[in-house]
């Protein structure tokens, strides 16, 4: 169970982070962040065994629990954003490849207003943020505009 916990926690990065995934690769801290994130649920799951869960329920409570710090995917929310409004662009990026590329880079580009408005599940459909993380990618994507000019 421990592995599959680890599989599972790490297809839910790459597809969901893949931001942290760079982070982790970059600081080669890969296996120890799976260790410690299902190690800690460990209890979780052994309880759950005894209460006579099956497994997929309790990989599904298990990766819950792991992933609840990575809850809203900033990743998806960009994405989202960019393909609502700025079609153009995001059509762009997705045929080119570049899409999670440049999905990352406006992570970081917005991540003091993300921080600054307290980006959570509370306020992930908050106008407040939706506008202004929007002017935040329309500011990116201009300057990339720019400097290809």
């Amino acid at each position: 169970m421990h592995q599959q916990l680890k599989e599972k926690l790490w297809a839910y990065i790459v597809h969901n982070n893949p931001d942290e995934m760079f982070r982790l690769q970059d600081e080669y801290n890969v296996v120890r962040y799976l260790e410690e994130k299902v190690s800690a649920v460990m209890p979780t799951a052994l309880r759950l065994l005894e209460e006579g869960r099956d497994g997929h329920a309790i990989h599904e409570l298990c990766l819950n629990e792991m992933t609840a710090d990575l809850k809203p995917s900033r990743f998806h929310y960009i994405t989202t954003i960019l393909n609502t409004e700025f079609e153009q662009d995001y059509t762009r990026l997705r045929e080119s490849g570049l899409l999670t590329y440049e999905a990352v880079n406006l992570i970081a580009h917005c991540k003091a207003t993300f921080d600054a408005l307290h980006f959570s599940e509370a306020t992930v459909d908050d106008s407040k943020t939706y506008y202004a993380i929007t002017g935040q990618i329309q500011e990116y994507l201009q300057e990339q505009k720019t400097k290809a000019q």
